[in-house]
């Protein structure tokens, strides 16, 4: 039995039906992205649990319970955009389920304008990851170039991969050498496959720069990659130096790591405020805020951002691109244009 099932069976067990679909629902569950389900199971473990405490019905929820939900995370102090996650998620479980979402009640709907006004009014951002720009890979590239450290080859291949495909994380870490292919003119074209928002038998292409390319070849020269096709491109080195294969991509957490040292070689040697009670540092996103931000400085447009970045809402790039783009607006180019002899001295 999977484990998303014995939660499912608990917290529906006296109405068959409903559990007859649900099963059917996790047999499907690979519709949906691994990161999108893992954040289902544990929106309806925390759900479940308030409604055991509070003795309210998990499944099918009141709008009046859900409202009380939801009010109860808001005032845990989670963030207003965790709280739409929840709503969002309970929606999906509701309608998966065969029942009505009781997030169409208008008393939902006021309850969650509610939260999203009092957090923005109370001071509340959205957080970001700290950006990883082009000057700060050309500065380690200038440190780690020509290194014989096969974890520092690595490192500098990941970093110039990560900024110059805007992949995620998760994207970058299941990358294997059979992705590596070549452009006519010898640039290395990477094979993605999907992405977080493009799912599509034609595939996903990515190309690397003459130097990102350079940086690339010399990490799978170096580990001796080329002779596995089928091992993860960016694999875990033992302090050994002896590169290992596994059967598994490296973890979130390790591919972090490359972030967090490139933080220190780079000569950021203090943690910045915190953000959201994190981003003090380069993080899994970095790279992808970065390259988006230096995009938007030289004047690219929002559609060709988008593409590289494979964002299907604009609201979601510009959260990155905000400060940038701030002296662009329409009412500022006015004011410059107008010059100074418009104003009395």
């Amino acid at each position: 039995m999977r484990k998303s099932e014995p939660l499912m069976s608990l917290a529906v067990s006296r109405h068959g039906d409903i559990a007859e679909r649900l099963r059917q629902f996790v047999q499907d569950k690979e519709a949906f992205s691994p990161n999108t389900w893992r954040q289902l199971i544990s929106v309806m473990r925390i759900c479940h649990q308030w409604s055991e405490v509070h003795q309210r019905t998990f499944l099918p929820m009141s709008a009046e319970d859900l409202r009380d939900y939801l009010a109860f995370l808001a005032e845990s102090g989670r963030a207003s955009s965790t709280v739409t996650s929840h709503a969002a998620l309970i929606s999906m479980l509701h309608r998966n389920a065969g029942l009505n979402a009781p997030n169409a009640s208008p008393l939902v709907f006021r309850t969650m304008k509610k939260i999203n006004r009092v957090a923005v009014m109370n001071g509340e951002r959205a957080g970001q990851a700290v950006p990883f720009r082009l000057s700060d890979l050309q500065r380690l590239d200038k440190q780690w170039s020509g290194s014989v450290n096969p974890q520092e080859l690595r490192d500098l291949a990941f970093l110039h991969v990560a900024y110059s495909t805007l992949l995620r994380i998760s994207e970058l870490a299941r990358l294997r050498v059979r992705d590596v292919m070549r452009a006519d003119d010898g640039r290395i074209i990477l094979d993605v496959a999907w992405t977080k928002t493009v799912v599509q038998t034609g595939g996903l292409i990515k190309a690397l720069s003459s130097r990102s390319t350079r940086r690339l070849e010399e990490w799978i020269v170096a580990s001796g990659l080329a002779d596995h096709p089928d091992a993860f491109l960016f694999s875990a080195v033992h302090r050994s130096g002896r590169v290992q294969t596994a059967e598994k991509p490296m973890s979130t957490r390790a591919l972090e790591d490359i972030f967090n040292r490139a933080w220190r070689i780079a000569g950021k040697t203090s943690a910045i405020k915190a953000n959201k009670n994190r981003y003090t540092g380069w993080s899994g996103h970095s790279a992808r805020v970065g390259a988006a931000q230096d995009m938007a400085d030289k004047g690219y447009p929002i559609a060709r951002i988008m593409q590289e970045g494979t964002w299907k809402k604009p609201e979601t790039l510009m959260r990155y691109i905000r400060h940038v783009d701030a002296h662009k607006g329409a009412m500022v180019e006015f004011m410059e244009q107008s010059g100074d002899d418009e104003f009395p001295g």
